[in-house]
């Protein structure tokens, strides 16, 4: 883990309240980290929903698997997270972990192990000593909180360098609902899951096929629009939580005027998170927001989006101030969608650096290098084709990207 904070770190976090219904408590296991946390238990109520959405990488973690396999179930206990390995490619020795992780922590609850759910996040290819957790657990049951969410947040860290927590409230049917939700990730990110781990909590009664749909729809316009260096992570897990201790009316449809309040919150809540992995990518100096339009479909822009985002050209310039709009000329080029090199508008910010095919003929170096010494820059592509839109958010490559992954398992 990282000790500087990130420059697009913000200047301050929020105190997130308890969500009724869950308890969070942490430990350290010694994993892999020395003087620090690095387990999450998190328990809640019976009856809680679940839904989830993973990696698709072909190598998934053995903890993917284990939450794959179950949350069809549709409901919740107990959650194990642990820091420091990732627990995959670890092959018969990865799953006999989570199995013994489960049992350990089922134990402890009083619940059946298919309401145990799992994540881990870390070094891959090294096995994960399950029985480090047998040694925290009973403890970790006994000092559960509803307000421990930052320190929750923490224990879930890698080479993160801050926290990242919000929070929302909602209504449904007249009664005030609460989502919190805490992420980590800050390398290894790329669509589609678009971070590495994230859990997101609300006392609200919603069915779990409902709450399904909810995440994947609002996770589509957030942590499936962050890029940080193009790889996508064999752990990248992101749950949801209902208890249904609000007490409002429940909600067994996605659909409809019920849920509409609730639903756009809970996509504000996962674009603040998405938005602040980026802010914390390995080593960035710049948080960087391209925006897509007039393409021919909206797929069609978050292709061309995301290959001016993952281009090492492109961030490489952003990192060195250089308003070179010839790069995000060739990540559309090379995006393999349709694009007209003459009917092209490029802007930085508000400034049109590039029209029909050529350099924009009001074009100012001076007036566009001053606007690239920002810490937020905006990259705009007008493609003039049709309706099509896209919003991603990634951040510069430094030569601290570098140096992290360099040292990462030293």
């Amino acid at each position: 883990m990282s000790t500087a904070v990130s420059p697009l770190a913000p200047t301050s976090f929020p105190t997130l309240p308890a969500i009724a219904g869950v308890t969070l408590s942490t430990a350290a296991a010694g994993i892999r980290y020395k003087g620090r946390t690095d387990v999450l238990l998190a328990t809640f109520a019976e009856g809680t929903s679940v839904a989830g959405v993973f990696t698709r990488s072909r190598c998934p973690s053995a903890a993917v698997d284990w939450c794959r396999e179950r949350v069809s179930g549709g409901r919740i206990r107990a959650l194990v997270v642990n820091s420091g390995n990732a627990n995959a490619f670890t092959g018969k020795k990865g799953r006999a972990a989570t199995g013994l992780t489960a049992e350990i922590t089922a134990q402890a609850v009083g619940c059946p192990e298919a309401e145990i759910f799992l994540a881990s996040t870390g070094v891959i290819g090294e096995p994960l000593d399950a029985t480090r957790f047998s040694g925290v657990m009973d403890a970790l049951v006994a000092s559960g909180v509803g307000e421990g969410w930052d320190a929750a947040a923490r224990a879930i860290m890698t080479t993160d360098t801050f926290p990242k927590l919000a929070t929302r409230t909602a209504e449904i049917g007249g009664v005030t609902v609460t989502i919190n939700g805490i992420a980590k990730g800050a390398g290894m990110i790329a669509p589609d899951m678009a971070t590495m781990l994230s859990f997101v909590a609300t006392d609200a009664a919603i069915a779990p096929a409902a709450l399904q749909a909810i995440l994947s729809a609002a996770v589509d316009r957030s942590f499936n629009c962050v890029t940080i260096d193009g790889d996508t992570s064999t752990s990248d897990t992101l749950l949801a939580f209902a208890t249904g201790a609000a007490g409002n009316p429940p909600v067994t449809e996605a659909g409809g005027p019920a849920l509409a309040d609730f639903a756009a919150a809970f996509e504000e809540l996962l674009v603040e998170l998405a938005q602040l992995v980026a802010r914390d990518g390995e080593g960035a100096r710049k948080f960087i927001t391209v925006e897509v339009g007039g393409a021919e479909s909206d797929l069609s822009a978050r292709r061309i989006a995301l290959s001016i985002a993952n281009s090492p050209l492109v961030k490489t310039a952003a990192a060195g101030e250089d308003a070179n709009w010839g790069r995000v000329v060739m990540a559309v080029g090379k995006a393999g969608e349709p694009a007209d090199r003459d009917r092209l508008t490029i802007r930085f910010g508000d400034i049109r650096v590039a029209f029909e095919g050529e350099r924009d003929p009001d074009y100012d170096e001076a007036e566009t290098s001053a606007y690239m010494k920002n810490q937020e820059i905006t990259i705009g592509v007008e493609l003039g084709l049709g309706a099509g839109t896209a919003r991603v958010w990634t951040c510069d490559l430094t030569e601290g990207y570098i140096a992290i992954n360099a040292d990462y398992r030293s």
